[in-house]
């Protein structure tokens, strides 16, 4: 059986940071929602995967430039996440954990119940993830995806789909389903009312 050490260098963890910040009128990488002294988000979600990954990226937009972290860059503009996650696969070759920049509540325990449950999947699983279940919603942001998914993202882009959860089959996502008592992890900023709610919740 693998340690805990060997499971950790075989994973690669990517934090998404090439978001937009339009909508929300700030850089919302660098907001600090738990305090002044704390860490931005960015920081936060790149020290967040340092502790379960072997080797954690920074994937960007053409543009953006992080000299503090191995960045990865999108070879495809207007295709948001997919194209990000694409690039990072391609830089690693290793199952990759990703999350998005703007979960200023994702923490140890929801990351260390999807590494479990990643252990666990179905053999034929090439993305390992999270489901509302009031809604069905798939959390894509935050998942595990295996090197297998590399082809269908590749397929995806070259017509254009940007739409993660149309590129895995259905029979291959090996899903924790949780309920709205346990939904704090995802929540994101996107908007001024978003983020006034996020220093509330703080």
């Amino acid at each position: 059986m693998a340690s805990s050490a060997d499971y950790k260098t075989s994973l690669a963890g990517v934090v998404l940071a090439g978001v937009g910040s339009v909508r929300l009128g700030q850089d919302k990488l660098r907001l600090k929602i738990h305090g002044p002294d704390a860490p931005d988000l960015l920081t936060r979600s790149v020290t967040l995967l340092s502790r379960h990954c072997g080797q954690v990226l920074v994937a960007c937009r053409q543009g953006q430039a992080f000299s503090e972290y191995s960045c990865v860059y999108d070879a495809y503009e207007g295709l948001g996440p997919i194209a990000a996650i694409q690039a990072a696969m391609l830089a690693t070759r290793l199952p990759l954990l990703v999350i998005a920049c703007d979960l200023p509540f994702m923490d140890d325990v929801t990351i260390q119940r999807l590494t479990a449950a990643r252990a666990s999947r179905p053999e034929n699983t090439i993305m390992t993830t999270f489901r509302q279940a009031d809604t069905g919603y798939i959390e894509a942001l935050t998942s595990i995806y295996e090197p297998d998914c590399l082809t269908l993202f590749t397929q995806a882009i070259s017509k254009g789909c940007r739409q993660i959860n149309l590129i895995i089959p259905p029979n291959q996502i090996h899903d924790i389903v949780y309920t709205r008592s346990e939904a704090r992890p995802f929540f994101n900023i996107n908007f001024p009312n978003e983020l006034e709610q996020a220093y509330a919740m703080e």
